[in-house]
Parts: structure tokens; sequence; C-alpha cells
């Protein structure tokens, strides 16, 4: 068959296991009261609105002339843990009305017709969750022409859009919009049964609760950690999770609990960000890069195939350069680092959590001749970045090598000996700042950390987490996969314009439609604000206001510590794209003025990033 598709239901863990594919999904029961004839609703003209109570767990909707109101209650049974008979018909199951009683409770307190009211009928019946509630779509990594169109849970509500994103896939090659919070390949193959089905617990508990920013879910962690992970622990970590692995979001302060408040104003956090920002920005910051997706790339036509599927240049042996991948659609579906180690040997650095939905895309399209493979090393390669004005001192006690400017020089590449150790080193950081990434093998990362801390205790050395280094990047106005660059946008709109590479010779995937949309213009423009806030700093999705207008929307934001500042990335119509631009940003409730700025908070010129 062309295609295949794997649209089983309660059925699809072991439809994927014909296909040896594990599937993450797992049922869950499910309890709904349908109400005999209420007077209050047959005396009305128009059908009543459907009802979410987040307090109550409930759902409430009109049926005929009665009510039908469902539960996510806490006291929630996985089923099928075994597996889904071959011969089950969709029978429903046993009335369980125990486990919803507190919530019936609640039910009738907050809507007392339901009282009066006879029950018709109780309904108990499984269907199947992801572990974050989304539908599992798309092609299945490592499996061609398998599709999944699973853990569809919300069958009239999703099917349309389910069935759309499907069509477009097969039809046209890729979807017409971003689909990556269904997308199959968000998962990849970290998850355990075990792990997913607590976590599908976990979202049917939490299915009408309200979500924060900040907020790190505790179920089913840790499931994957690196070597450095008790280090951090000792130091008083806060951890945060993505793709199944932990990292450190900040340290907390001795006093302060091991907890990040969740909130949309400014946490509990937000001192202790600021210290380890200003750490970096004045002595020197550590900081691990585990969670970076890292592939290396060899064979003798790996040149030729990375100028083909990357936007932006190849790099000389031993450079670096920065690249977008674009979709044949000219959207961006990747923001590589390319590191080129050898003539045919390279580095690709890129998201942690999007490595199956690269690879996906990266050995489509590999030639057929076999002259270029491809091997994710990304829990392989381990290590540290260290950031700041300190940095190279920092790197030169380490290294008998010559790591001056003029021989190591910025967005350069060199294996160097590292203390004890053979180590990948890079002369470039996300923070914006002087920096260095080392990778060395993941047996050896205590190693380095501990001839790092011993060197650089008298140059201020702290760690940072990913929060500090999220408020770094905001000051040097450095975009963020699937925030500024997602499949919604093409690179002429955004910050990553500037590394597509519109005139090389090699015809690259997207070029036409890339060059088509900058040609024609876009109609709006990814630019950068600085934010008059109060409490809450904008965090992404945040309206942008103009006139008494809606004129365009944040992408993300935060509060930029070192420069003092709120900042916000978003969107605005092209033709108010210019400096100074005044605007207001709806936050919380709040219009809150903002300004346009077109040149980084820190570090204007890059003299220090590139010195």
């Amino acid at each position: 068959a062309e295609h295949v598709v794997n649209a089983a239901g309660l059925w699809a863990r072991e439809g994927g296991e014909l296909a040896g594919v594990t599937l993450p999904l797992h049922p869950m029961e499910h309890q709904y009261l349908v109400t005999e004839d209420i007077p209050e609703v047959c005396q009305r003209d128009t059908e009543l609105p459907h009802v979410m109570d987040p307090e109550g767990e409930s759902y409430l909707r009109q049926e005929g002339r009665g009510l039908v109101i469902g539960f996510y209650e806490q006291l929630c049974d996985p089923w099928g843990v075994g597996g889904t008979s071959a011969d089950f018909g969709h029978e429903l199951l046993p009335d369980n009305l125990d486990r919803i009683g507190d919530s019936l409770e609640f039910a009738f307190r907050r809507y007392p017709v339901l009282g009066r009211a006879g029950i018709k009928r109780v309904i108990n019946g499984p269907f199947t969750f992801a572990p974050d509630g989304n539908p599992l779509v798309g092609p299945v990594p490592g499996a061609p022409n398998y599709w999944c169109a699973c853990a569809v849970m919300a069958g009239f509500s999703q099917g349309g859009g389910v069935g759309l994103t499907l069509a477009e896939w097969m039809v046209e090659g890729e979807p017409s919009r971003d689909v990556f919070a269904m997308d199959v390949a968000r998962f990849g193959e970290f998850p355990t049964r075990g792990w997913t089905r607590e976590k599908v617990r976990e979202n049917y508990q939490r299915r009408f609760s309200v979500s924060y920013p900040n907020e790190e879910l505790p179920v089913g962690r840790p499931l994957n950690t690196t070597p450095a992970y008790g280090i951090w622990k000792a130091k008083r970590a806060v951890f945060g999770s993505a793709y199944g692995l932990e990292h450190v979001n900040y340290f907390a302060p001795r006093g302060e609990p091991l907890v990040e408040t969740p909130s949309f104003r400014r946490s509990n956090a937000f001192t202790a960000i600021g210290e380890e920002c200003r750490a970096v920005r004045t002595a020197v910051g550590i900081n691990e890069i585990h969670n970076f997706g890292k592939y290396e790339v060899s064979g003798d036509g790996a040149p030729a195939w990375l100028d083909r599927v990357m936007a932006g240049r190849v790099p000389e042996i031993g450079r670096i350069t920065l690249a977008p991948m674009l979709s044949p659609k000219g959207r961006i579906i990747g923001d590589f680092t390319i590191s080129r180690l050898g003539r045919t040997h390279f580095q690709l650095t890129a998201s942690y959590g999007a490595q199956a939905y690269h690879l996906r895309w990266l050995n489509a399209n590999l030639p057929l001749d076999g002259n270029v493979s491809i091997r994710n090393r990304s829990l392989e390669l381990l290590g540290f970045q260290i950031a700041g004005p300190n940095a190279r001192a920092l790197m030169q006690r380490l290294t008998p090598a010559d790591v001056s400017r003029q021989a190591f020089p910025f967005m350069s590449v060199r294996e160097l000996e590292v203390g004890l150790v053979e180590a990948r080193v890079q002369r470039v950081t996300y923070t914006g700042d002087l920096g260095f990434e080392i990778y060395v093998p993941a047996a050896q990362q205590l190693l380095l950390f501990e001839r790092i801390e011993d060197a650089g205790r008298d140059l201020g050395l702290k760690p940072f987490g990913m929060r500090a280094m999220m408020s770094l990047r905001l000051e040097k106005t450095f975009g963020s996969w699937m925030r500024e660059f997602k499949p919604d946008y093409v690179p002429a709109e955004t910050l990553l314009d500037r590394f597509v590479s519109y005139d090389k010779p090699m015809e690259f995937i997207g070029r036409a439609a890339a060059r088509k949309a900058r040609a024609e213009g876009t109609g709006r423009m990814q630019v950068a604000f600085v934010v008059d806030a109060a409490d809450a700093d904008p965090w992404g999705d945040e309206p942008i206001w103009r006139d008494g207008k809606v004129v365009g929307f944040v992408t993300s934001g935060g509060y930029a510590h070192f420069v003092g500042k709120s900042v916000a990335i978003g969107f605005v119509p092209s033709e108010l794209a210019e400096d100074g631009l005044e605007v207001e940003i709806e936050i919380l409730g709040e219009m809150r003025p903002a300004r346009m700025i077109d040149r980084p908070l820190f570090d204007p010129e890059s003299t220090r990033m590139r010195g």
C-alpha cells in the first residue's frame, strides 16, 4: 500500500506493534450521566452552551431535552493495562459511581437542577489519550509509509482537523499549518509503557486544570538523566523536563523551596535567576548542554547533501554556520548549527525536543546511493558551555592549546585536549556572550566538570540554568525554536532571514518558495520590544495593540535580568516595523506600553561575543 494509517482507536497499541512501533498512548475509563427530560431545558428556545467547570472537574451540555454531565475525576482508572482484547466490541464497562462521588456532589451544588433530574443512563467506557492529551498524527518516524491517527479522544471536535492534516500531508507533502503539538514525532522513542500510563493518568486528572507557563509537572520523573544530574541536585537545582530528559531550570538559594511556584506573574525563582544572569555577564557561568540534539553527518556526499537540505551556507573546515532548514513550501522546519569537523565530517546541533521530527525529515531526504550517513549522538556527546567575560581565561587554564581570539575565533570548532580528556570545543554560546561549548563522551562528563570547577573557582564560576539562558538570549534578541521559528513562518518574516543563502549555487529545498515570499513580502515582520511591565512579563501569544486594534502577537518574552528590562519578540505589520514604534501589549488583561527596538540591549555590536 502507498500509505498505511493506524486509526485503530482502542486497538492502536496492538496495531502499532504489528508494524514494530510502540505508540505512547493509553486508554482511560471515563463516565458521564444522561438525565431524563428537564423542564428548564424543555422551556428554552435556544440550545444551552457547552460548560466546562475546572473546579468541579466536569463538563455539561444539552442532550435532547435533558443534560449530559461528564467528569475527569482524580480517582481515575487506566483501562486495558495488558492491552485491548481482540474480541472487545466497544461494550460499556460496569458503572462505578463511587469513583465520581465527590465530583457528582460538587456538580449538584453547582447545577441545582441536576438534583431534581432523573438519571436516564450512566455511560462508562474507555477512550485513548496520549501523555499530553493531544492526538498522535502524521508519519511515524522510522516506519516509511506508516501513518498515525490515534489518541483522538474528542472525535467530533478533533476529527476534522486530524483528517485534513493527514490529507494535506499525504497529497501535498506537508500540512498547511504548524501541527507539531499533535505530530506523533514529538515524543520520539523515549516514552516507556509505564511512563506513558502515568502521564496519561496525570493528564486525565488535569484535563480542566489551569496550566501555567512556568509549570513543571511531577509525574513520571526523573525518567532520563545525565551523569551530571547528581552534581546539580547537590547544588540545589530546581529541575524541568523536556523530551523525557531532566534539565536545570535554576538553582534555589538556601532556605528557598526546591520548586518553582506556578504563576502567570514573576515567580519565587525571579531573584535567583537574576543572580545567575549577572554571574554570567560579570564573571563566568557554566551550564550543561545536554538538551541540544546532536547529529554526526559523514560520507563523500555529505557536503553537497547538507547544501541541499539546509538553506544556509555549508562552512569551511573548522568553522561553524547557522542554517535554517526549510520545507518545500519554504516554511521553517529547523534551526541548525552546522560545525564542519573535516572534509566530509559534520556535527549538526538543534533542539533536543525535535530529534524525531528532524531525523524523520533528514532520513527521508538521504541520497539513495548510501554516500551520506547520519547518526544521532544527542546523549552520547555531553558537556558544558562556559560563558562570560572570564570564559576565555577559564578555557585557557583547561587546555595547552592557544584559545586566543586570533587562534580560536568566534564561530570556530576545534578538537582540543581539555583537562584529561579529548573534547570537541565550539567557540559559540546561546547566551550571546564570550563563550565556549565543550563536548565529551558521556562517560567523561563528570571528570570534565571537576576540572572546570577547580579551574574556575577564583574566576567567579557559577552554574546557571535554562531560565537564565532564556533571559540572556532575550538581551541579544536571539530567537527560539517553536517560538520565533516554526512551520507557520517563512524566513523572510523572522529573525532567521539573514542566515538564508538565497543565492548560493545549490538549489536547496524550499528555495523557490522562500524567494517568492521574500520578493512578494509577507505583510508582517518579527521585531523586539522593551515592555513597561509590572509584576508579569510577556511569555508568548499576548496580543499587540495599536490605536485600539490588535495588530500582532508575541512569540516569546520575559525579563532580561542583566539589563533590567522586560522584553518581547513578536510580529507586527511590515509597514509599522520601525525603530521606536510604540504599541501596547496586553498582559493578563492589562495594557502595558511597549517600544520597538532595532538593536540588542546587551553588546549591540557583538564585540564581546565575537571577542
